[in-house]
């Protein structure tokens, strides 16, 4: 059993739990010699100066979890305290739930953790590229709704949606005027076997009555390769998704498909007449840096999961890389 299993909705419990837990240590109540295996078989003294405590959710600071770092970087978290024991963070991205199996809604307080985990510790420290120093994810916000993709017991991936009529941010009164596709990660080792295109699909199938729909402004190079070969499979889709900036007016939108065909118009003429044209830089990078969450946010679904089965049997990304976020 894992804590995604047994995890009561109970933030306030849980947090006065680890307070008390971490209050033993300043105290020297826990045994010095007290020690934490992590998968590696690396140990971690348990000791205030190696934990800390960080917020789940970015609007609501005062909601926090107690977690180890590593001693060698203690920017990288290796595990969690909850219900009175720690839990590496692989552990925390596990279920012995059958039922959880390819994209579920999060729903539960133990689902926001896993999704925290995904996000902000496993691509944020763990899974991003070296050369991303400057770009990192915030937590989501509580309510965020979102999906996380399980696959044989194993959290491996989520993506998230900007729900029409919510607001764009605290600081304006503004609303998104459509659904908008918003951050998005698959795990390295279930990278190019089609999830990105499973999970644009589960995206574009949950909004079926609206007319438009928004992929998060920049786009990058490899976020471009998932959704070339997802609306070279799916032509329905090509009028209606949109590049998009909030709050997504038509003034703030650009057809991804038509994108796509100049870009492809514009290499063709580079290769047909090499002198006459400089190389295209202006593409956008979208949030999605070698694998990286895109950064696209909150969206209900009306389908709660796509079989795994069905998620196996998705068409396979088209020229994917190495770091691919798909």
């Amino acid at each position: 059993v894992y804590p995604v299993d047994i995890l009561e909705d109970d933030r306030e419990g849980l947090q006065a739990a680890a307070l008390a837990y971490y209050a033993s240590l300043g105290e020297g109540a826990g045994s010095s010699s007290e020690l934490f295996s992590l998968p590696t078989g690396e140990q971690v003294k348990l000791q205030t100066s190696s934990v800390r405590f960080c917020p789940v959710h970015r609007d609501e600071p005062q909601h926090k979890i107690l977690v180890l770092v590593s001693p060698q970087d203690t920017k990288t978290v290796v595990a969690v305290y909850l219900k009175d024991t720690w839990w590496s963070t692989e552990d925390i991205l596990r279920t012995s739930d059958l039922t959880r199996e390819g994209l579920v809604e999060v729903r539960s307080f133990g689902e926001r953790i896993v999704l925290f985990i995904l996000n902000v510790i496993i691509f944020g420290r763990l899974e991003r590229s070296l050369d991303d120093e400057g770009m990192f994810f915030l937590p989501h916000s509580a309510k965020e709704q979102a999906k996380i993709l399980w696959r044989n017991g194993a959290a491996v991936g989520f993506y998230s949606t900007k729900m029409k009529g919510s607001l764009c941010g605290s600081g304006t009164s503004a609303c998104y005027l459509l659904p908008v596709f918003d951050t998005v990660f698959v795990r390295r080792t279930h990278r190019c076997q089609g999830l990105g295109i499973a999970m644009l699909r589960d995206f574009c199938d949950s909004f079926r009555e609206e007319e438009a729909l928004g992929v998060s402004r920049p786009i990058s190079p490899a976020m471009y390769q998932v959704l070339r070969s997802f609306l070279s499979a799916c032509p329905a889709e090509r009028d209606r998704l949109w590049e998009v900036e909030a709050p997504g007016a038509w003034d703030q939108r650009a057809n991804i498909w038509l994108q796509l065909c100049l870009q492809e118009a514009r290499h063709a003429d580079s290769a047909t007449h090499p002198g006459d044209s400089k190389e295209d830089t202006s593409s956008p990078g979208q949030m999605w840096p070698d694998g990286g969450p895109a950064q696209f946010d909150q969206g209900e679904s009306r389908k709660e999961q796509i079989p795994g089965e069905k998620l196996e049997n998705e068409e396979k990304d088209q020229g994917c890389e190495e770091r691919q976020e798909e």
